[in-house]
């Protein structure tokens, strides 16, 4: 951690090098819950997030990425880096690989199961993406699975990378070099730290850093609960191959669901502490056990000298990527209803200076215009002479004209056929949600039936926007 650099700034040719590296800047903010999203608070027990979501990759992710790549690429001859990742490792590796090595060819292996919105987001970073079937969260020597089938095609040239998160002790080891020191450099006063178990590269890291530095903190894990699923961690069963020495790293394991995971990174964010469900899902983990110890009595044990009970939970990332999820896992009644959303299904097209026409342009577009010299011919030779004689539409064009039929016979284009809207009294439809859905409606029923018409007989339809 860089005292040094209080404002943060980096500058020169490797300054987002330096950006990433967490030992040149300050480190990632500890926020303390507020009262309201903290029911023990009146216990005296203080819970203080950790937004590794700060880091600039937006992920916790990033340290591990960051020591796996310095111990695994060798320069001038690794090209290409290949994960098997559901999104945070590999994305944080390929902007790992390119500020520190110039490696832009980063491979994600990667489940079929994986969300569109993922997929999209690890394409928007650069990734080529392989996609593989069966479970998606396979076991690290499962023959069929694509943590294997990364390691296998890293062994099939020596300019292919695969730093396999799963098995790679850099990955606990980076929290040991950076999350832990920060954490206790931030808070001296720690007594329980809190982490989801995936790789479960952070509570080993974690975990072993703190029962060397300060083995009165108390280690909390948390993993899925059997049959359910949260982005990034793993059920208890699935982490049975994992070789790190998550157990001996761990006092206590918790196991959580997907709809408080959600509902509380819901109620974080709406606080402005913003994190993805991850965090609510080690959150919660956090009050189980808090529960439990405040149950049969023993939550005193957990205080420190000062005899506060001082808490740090991980915030793994961020919630953007997971907004369809949070939708389809929490009630409705959650979110804000949306006033006069009939109209999301309406009135889709911009309104800019594409739609206004100059009227000269039109009628050259629309109409045979006389040349001018033959129409103050016509003009002087005929005194009766009307617009009908003067404008012709071209052959290819059917004009609609949407007025009512009294303004449509007071004055009309030559050749324009008359399909009134029926509006309301209102004077426009802008002015009344439920006018604009029922005329844009309309305008839809009337342009679909005579587009098939007109082309039927052979004529272009064209629809006269802004007319």
């Amino acid at each position: 951690m860089a005292d040094s650099n209080f404002l943060n700034v980096y500058k020169g040719q490797d300054a987002v090098r330096q950006y990433f590296d967490p030992d040149s800047g300050p480190p990632l903010p500890l926020v303390e819950l507020p009262e309201c999203l903290n029911p023990y608070h009146r216990d005296g027990v203080h819970i203080y997030a950790k937004l590794m979501s700060m880091h600039p990759a937006n992920n916790v992710k990033c340290m591990p990425a960051m020591d796996l790549l310095e111990k695994g690429v060798v320069p001038g001859m690794t090209n290409t880096v290949v994960e098997y990742s559901s999104g945070s490792t590999v994305i944080s590796m390929s902007l790992v690989a390119r500020a520190f090595y110039g490696i832009s060819d980063v491979r994600a292996f990667l489940s079929n199961k994986t969300s569109d919105a993922k997929l999209k987001l690890m394409r928007f970073f650069g990734l080529n993406l392989t996609l593989f079937g069966g479970p998606s969260q396979p076991e690290p020597v499962d023959e069929r699975g694509g943590i294997r089938a990364a390691e296998k095609l890293s062994q099939q040239a020596e300019d292919i990378l695969n730093p396999n998160q799963y098995e790679n002790e850099n990955n606990w080891k980076s929290h040991v070099r950076w999350t832990g020191p920060q954490i206790l450099k931030q808070l001296p006063e720690i007594t329980v730290i809190c982490a989801g178990m995936g790789t479960s590269g952070t509570i080993t890291g974690l975990g072993k850093y703190f029962k060397a530095a300060k083995p009165s903190v108390f280690r909390l894990g948390v993993v899925t609960a059997a049959g359910d699923r949260v982005p990034g961690p793993r059920s208890y069963a699935l982490l049975a191959p994992v070789k790190f020495p998550w157990k001996e790293a761990t006092d206590h394991i918790e196991h959580v669901g997907s709809y408080d995971s959600y509902s509380l990174s819901l109620d974080m964010c709406r606080q402005g502490i913003i994190c993805g469900p991850s965090s609510g899902f080690n959150l919660k983990g956090l009050f189980q056990y808090l529960e439990k110890c405040k149950a049969d009595g023993s939550l005193t044990s957990l205080a420190g000298p000062d005899g506060g009970i001082h808490c740090v939970f991980m915030c793994c990332d961020l919630p953007y990527q997971y907004i369809e999820e949070y939708y389809e896992k929490l009630e409705e009644t959650r979110f804000p209803p949306i006033k006069n959303q009939e109209l999301t299904k309406v009135d889709k097209y911009r309104y800019d200076e594409a739609w206004e026409r100059d009227c000269f342009d039109v009628l050259q577009d629309f109409f045979q215009v006389p040349n001018i010299f033959n129409l103050l011919h016509s003009i002087r030779s005929s005194v009766n002479l009307s617009l009908q004689d003067i404008l012709v539409p071209k052959s290819d064009v059917s004009i609609i004209d949407l007025r009512q039929p009294s303004d449509f016979h007071s004055y009309q284009l030559p050749g324009s056929i008359n399909v009134p809207i029926a509006l309301s009294a209102h004077p426009s439809p802008f002015s009344d949600p439920a006018v604009m859905t029922t005329v844009w409606t309309q305008l839809e029923e009337i342009f679909g039936s005579l587009g098939t018409d007109l082309l039927r007989g052979g004529y272009k339809c064209i629809e006269g926007k802004g007319l």
